[in-house]
Parts: C-alpha cells; sequence; structure tokens
C-alpha cells in the first residue's frame, strides 16, 4: 500500500516538472514573438519617418521646380510684352516682330524686297494679312478694292460698285460679303478706331434727295456706316462718317474708266499695331 502511493507521488511529481518546463519554454516564445513585434513596429515607424522626410524634400523640389517654371514662363511673357523703339520711330513688341516676321513668309518676295525699314515690313505684313482676311483675291484689286497702309493707317478703298448703284446712297445687297468681313475684322479688336470716307467724281448731281457731290459723298460715308452698326453690331463709338465730295480724286475725270475709280469709299482702320497682330496671330 504504501509502496503504491509512493509509485503515485513520484507520477505527479515528474506530470508536474513536464508540464512547468513547457510553461516556460511557451513564455519563452511568447517573449520572443512580443520583442519582434515590437522591433517590427519599430522599425515601421523608423520607415514611416523616413519616407514622410523623403515625402517633405520630394515635395520642397518640385516647388522649386514650379517656382522656377513659373519664373521662366514669368520672363517668357515679360521678354513676348517687352516694347522696343526701333530706329525709325516704330514700337513693337518681341511677340509682335515675331508673328509679322511669320507672315512676312507669305508676302511676295519682289514687294519683300521693297521694303527698307522695319516700318516698311510692318506695313507688308498688315497690308497682307488684311488682304487674306478680306478675301480680296476674288476681286479686281485695281477697280473693285485697294488695301494700303500709310504711317500705319490701314486704308481699304472700295468701289463704288461694290456698295451702292449708281448715283444712289443705299447700300446694294452684294455688299454685305465685303461689309461682313470689314465688320470681323473691326469687332475682333478693340483698339480699333474707322472713319469712312465717302468720295465722287467730277459729275454734278442734284436731285429731290441730293443736292450735289458734296451731299453725296456724306450720304454715302453715312449708310456704310449705319449698315456696319445696325446690321453688323459695330460699336458706334468707333466709327466716324465723312465726305470728301470730288476733291480728292486718284485720277483725272478725263474718262469714264477714271471716273469710276474717283467714286469710292474709302474704310481708314486705325489700330494698336500690337493688339493688330494679336489679332491676326489669333485668325
Amino acid at each position: 500500500m504504501k509502496k503504491t502511493l509512493m509509485l503515485l507521488v513520484a507520477a505527479i511529481l515528474i506530470s508536474s516538472c513536464v508540464s512547468k518546463k513547457k510553461y516556460m519554454a511557451l513564455e519563452q516564445e511568447n517573449g520572443e514573438i512580443k520583442s519582434e513585434l515590437t522591433k517590427t513596429k519599430v522599425e515601421k515607424e523608423d520607415l514611416e519617418n523616413k519616407f514622410a522626410k523623403i515625402q517633405e524634400r520630394v515635395d520642397r523640389y518640385n516647388e522649386k521646380i514650379n517656382s522656377l517654371n513659373e519664373d521662366v514662363e514669368g520672363l517668357k511673357i515679360e521678354n513676348d510684352i517687352k516694347l522696343d523703339v526701333n530706329k525709325d520711330g516704330t514700337v513693337m513688341s518681341n511677340e509682335s516682330k515675331r508673328k509679322m516676321l511669320a507672315t512676312l513668309e507669305n508676302v511676295d518676295p519682289s514687294k519683300l524686297a521693297e521694303a527698307k525699314t522695319l516700318k516698311d515690313s510692318m506695313n507688308l505684313a498688315i497690308q497682307y494679312n488684311l488682304e487674306k482676311t478680306m478675301d480680296t483675291s476674288k476681286l479686281n484689286e485695281d477697280e473693285d478694292i485697294a488695301v494700303n497702309i500709310n504711317e500705319t493707317v490701314v486704308m481699304i478703298s472700295i468701289s463704288d460698285k461694290m456698295l451702292f448703284n449708281s448715283g444712289s446712297y443705299r447700300i446694294s445687297n452684294k455688299a454685305d460679303n465685303i461689309l461682313q468681313k470689314l465688320a470681323d475684322v473691326i469687332n475682333s479688336e478693340e483698339s480699333i478706331d474707322v472713319m469712312v470716307e465717302g468720295h465722287t467724281d467730277s459729275r454734278g448731281i442734284n436731285t429731290e434727295h441730293i443736292k450735289d457731290n458734296w451731299d453725296l459723298s456724306v450720304l454715302r460715308a453715312t449708310s456704310v456706316v449705319r449698315k456696319l452698326q445696325n446690321k453688323y453690331n459695330v460699336e458706334p463709338s468707333k466709327l466716324i462718317a465723312s465726305g470728301r465730295s470730288s476733291y480728292q480724286p486718284l485720277v483725272d475725270n478725263d474718262s469714264r474708266e477714271n471716273r469710276a475709280k474717283n467714286r469710292r469709299t474709302r474704310i481708314i482702320l486705325m489700330p494698336n499695331i500690337d493688339k493688330f497682330f494679336a489679332l491676326m496671330g489669333a485668325n
């Protein structure tokens, strides 16, 4: 009996010893896992801090790049709008000069060879752009329409047959095309002022509504101005109507052909040159 009891106690002690060893082993393993976890968390936080610092440096670098880009763009814009006073007194921005040179590549070389100054070149460029915009290629320039430049003032001369019936100041329907294109140019640029001049030949006229050539020339100019205002929405404050009667002929009134040349309406555009080239570049 005593022997059996002793064996039982020994078995319990052995079992207890084994369980304690397992427990201690598990405790040690758990401690190691917690240590690894803590180490991993520390490494993660360290990496996050390093990444944040890198991101901060990248952001500062990008800000510098953007700032430099803005400075470069600002310098480019400043250079484009910088005005230069040339030897002949012409004032133009660098951007307008570039657009003018691009336009001159399309100008007839024989005409370009006659340009001796920057102002001459500028006048050729303006004339080319206006003729292109108004599509004068389909017209007889000598008789129907002509574009000329004088000290950066653009003068468009239109024969009376393009605008009026003979001896009348009422605008004909066939004038709509040319007046529409003219209005497009005027409306596209706020700085353009427009003078409309009526010109007649030397033959006298006296009707119920028209006393003489002074009357006819002014009435024709007024008709064009009203048409531009009422049908094509040209701002009236830009418009001036005037008549020259027969006192500024292009040629002597000694033949039917010459009298036809003298019967004309002259449209005088007075643009801001920089804005004019900006307009032509947009077109």
